[in-house]
């Protein structure tokens, strides 16, 4: 019985740091996706002028 609690507990701390993962990736494709945007803009910017 003990086993299956210590199972259970593992795997639920996996999946709590996948998700921490997840997050934390998602995260960063955000940031590159506004620096990406800005760089365009500039870009934009400086071929106008």
């Amino acid at each position: 019985m003990h086993i299956i609690k210590l199972a259970t507990v593992a795997a639920l701390m996996l999946a709590l740091a996948g998700c921490a993962n997840t997050i934390r990736g998602v995260g960063q494709d955000t940031a590159n996706t506004v620096d990406a945007t800005q760089q365009a803009a500039g870009n934009v910017a400086g071929a106008v002028n």
